[in-house]
């Protein structure tokens, strides 16, 4: 597959978008990839640049400063033409316990895993759907699958960003955008480094090409690996007067 159309990487330093970027420059799409971190984002840029040989750019980009927005996609489209699609990898996990006592934790959690992706997707939404073609990915988590006490602030943005992608999907259908939520169970990367209770591990190379495949397929939400999709199926059933019992 000779494929060139470009793709918009958002949060391309993380181990996900990494071996996500990866299968689509095989696949043979051009890259803008972004990120904060600026000297790690140009060494996967040109890691991708020599083993693909397909065009790949970068920039600095912080998702949460909303009012550059506009212009990351300016620049985005001014270097490697009209975007094709886009994978939206940003978020953080946060402090769970600092949540508990310090609102400003809250509201960064909050902006960065909803109101920021929400308020960028927005803009490239009507870019597509003016083209009427296209794809968007949306990286969430089975963590928005049911409020559990451990990480309720980041489950509800990550809950909140599944409806919006779902709310999405169905306005876009129709003109040929496809939307697709990701949902990751527990991946190895720097995010869930020495987390307690961790099990069912996958490599980021497993999600990425997971990605790739289901959005080939024209799949509308992905739990990946395949078995969190059963496993969330579960939780989700368990009522809600014995799951408030439960220590998760």
């Amino acid at each position: 597959m000779n494929d060139h159309r470009p793709v918009l990487i958002v949060g391309a330093t993380s181990a996900i978008a990494r071996a996500t970027a990866a299968e689509l420059a095989h696949r043979g799409h051009a890259l803008f990839l972004t990120a904060r971190d600026t000297d790690e984002l140009e060494r996967i840029a040109s890691d991708l640049r020599l083993r693909y040989e397909v065009p790949i750019e970068s920039a600095a980009f912080d998702l949460t400063d909303t009012d550059t927005h506009e212009t990351l996609l300016q620049q985005a489209e001014s270097g490697l033409g009209a975007l094709h699609g886009v994978v939206l990898a940003s978020g953080n996990l946060g402090d769970a316990a600092l949540t508990r006592e310090d609102e400003t934790e809250t509201a960064r959690l909050l902006h960065i895993n909803f109101t920021a992706p929400a308020l960028l997707l927005n803009r490239i939404a009507r870019a597509l759907e003016s083209r009427g073609a296209g794809f968007i990915v949306g990286i969430g988590s089975v963590a928005g699958d049911r409020g559990r006490q451990s990480n309720y602030v980041y489950g509800s943005a990550k809950g909140g960003l599944a409806l919006y992608l779902q709310g999405l999907r169905n306005r876009l259908h129709a003109s040929g955008v496809q939307v697709m939520t990701v949902k990751p169970g527990f991946v190895d990367t720097a995010m869930t480094y020495g987390l307690p209770g961790l099990f069912l591990v996958a490599s980021p190379q497993h999600v990425g090409s997971d990605i790739v495949t289901a959005l080939d397929k024209g799949r509308d939400t992905l739990y990946t690996p395949w078995f969190w999709r059963w496993i969330m199926l579960i939780i989700r059933s368990i009522p809600e007067r014995f799951f408030k019992r439960l220590s998760l």
